[in-house]
């Protein structure tokens, strides 16, 4: 039970706040340890309030980014190979944390050291902002003795899967804002130039071709129904959005996701790359392969190469070598790692082959993104010069033809 509480020490100073105890008599047991003496203890009623302020603020709309805890994980390991103590260099990060929640958060693990538990033991009820990864990972440091070195490996774990995310979105960036502008200008040409045209047409009254009806018919239809279009439209966003986060549907478009020409290599080199980076720093942590490749399977984005570690866990209990095992998933898994892992399992340095795979994989990704926007960006231009031509031969022509019989 959580109590307000005020009290003295030996000079006579007044002292308040909270504590958590059983009862009054455990709660002033403990503060006379500390040297105070209980004068008076209250369990505070929670405020009715109908808005909480920042904190509450942060818990609804603000996150916790993959570079703050990337920078969490690195300046905590610098801490504690200076020889702070654990306690007081959660205070000092919080103390440099712009973040109000993450604030909140290095608060509850300061809380949670001081109290007696572990780091791992303080980050358990935040799994879904750390991971498993990065809890699983810490418990090892702490049980090895190790917790500074694994924070370190945290931290370039997360500054290349950081590193990784960027180039791929950086990719992805050009050609959605060009289909976007072209989705925009498409809509502007059929709300507003396409009636102005079809005024003229009636005027000059001339027979229209099939490609100029069909655009007059969609403007028209455009027009009437737009507040019905619009709601079609985002209904179908959620839908799909919802579909997306089945796992039926998950796993479906992941399959689909994986036989689209480039896209489709690229998904591979991505989970390879963060497969063997993620589980060579679980072993190298000190972190037993079964449980290290359960942890792997939830930071892999795709469904198969999840399910396919899954399996592999099983079937590793059983005795078989990973290799053989990964071997059996060869439209996933390139054929590059399981001879790289069966080279590393057979001379004892699976983790050093998981590391080489990881820098090549990683390598193959960065050229991708490169390459990828040399290659996208004709594609769209011959799109786009194909719809522009297509509205133009459609919609100018006739105009030309009434003209030339006037």
């Amino acid at each position: 039970m959580l109590y307000s509480y005020r009290a003295v020490d030996k000079s006579g100073k007044s002292i308040s706040g909270e504590g958590e105890a059983a009862s009054e008599r455990e709660l002033a047991d403990v503060l006379r340890h500390q040297g105070y003496l209980l004068l008076e203890a209250e369990v505070p009623r929670p405020a009715v309030k109908f808005w909480r302020g920042p904190a509450s603020f942060s818990q609804i709309f603000l996150r916790v980014s993959l570079v703050e805890r990337m920078i969490f994980a690195r300046n905590l390991a610098v801490m504690i190979g200076a020889g702070l103590a654990l306690a007081r260099a959660l205070e000092a990060l919080r103390e440099q944390s712009t973040n109000h929640k993450f604030r909140e958060i290095l608060d509850s693990l300061r809380d949670g050291i001081v109290a007696g538990k572990t780091l791992a033991e303080s980050l358990k009820p935040y799994e879904r902002i750390f991971g498993a990864l990065f809890i699983n990972m810490v418990e090892s440091g702490e049980i090895s003795g190790k917790l500074e070195y694994v924070l370190k490996i945290l931290a370039r774990q997360m500054k290349r899967d950081h590193d990784l995310r960027s180039k791929v979105q950086g990719a992805m960036l050009y050609p959605a804002i060009i289909v976007a502008l072209l989705i925009a200008i498409g809509i502007f040409m059929m709300v507003y130039v396409v009636p102005t045209l079809t005024a003229t047409f009636k005027e000059l009254n001339i027979e229209l071709p099939l490609a100029t009806r069909l655009i007059i018919s969609s403007s028209s239809f455009l027009l009437a129904y737009y507040g019905y279009i619009v709601l079609a439209v985002l209904v179908g966003i959620v839908a799909a959005a919802r579909w997306l986060r089945s796992p039926a549907g998950k796993r479906i478009f992941d399959a689909f996701i994986l036989r689209v020409p480039i896209f489709g290599s690229l998904v591979r080199k991505l989970n390879s790359a963060r497969f063997a980076r993620t589980l060579s720093s679980l072993i190298a942590a000190g972190i037993p392969i079964t449980r290290a490749l359960e942890v792997t399977a939830e930071v892999l984005g795709n469904t198969h190469f999840r399910s396919s570690l899954r399996t592999a866990v099983s079937a590793i209990q059983q005795g078989k070598p990973l290799n053989q095992i990964l071997a059996a998933h060869p439209d996933i898994f390139p054929p590059m790692v399981t001879q790289m892992i069966q080279v590393g399992e057979e001379t004892g340095t699976l983790t050093r082959m998981l590391l080489r795979l990881a820098i090549f994989y990683e390598e193959e990704v960065t050229n991708t993104t490169k390459n990828l926007a040399s290659i996208i960006e004709p594609l769209l231009m011959i799109v786009i010069g194909g719809i522009v031509g297509f509205f133009a031969v459609a919609m100018i022509q006739p105009i030309y033809s009434g003209l030339g019989n006037l």
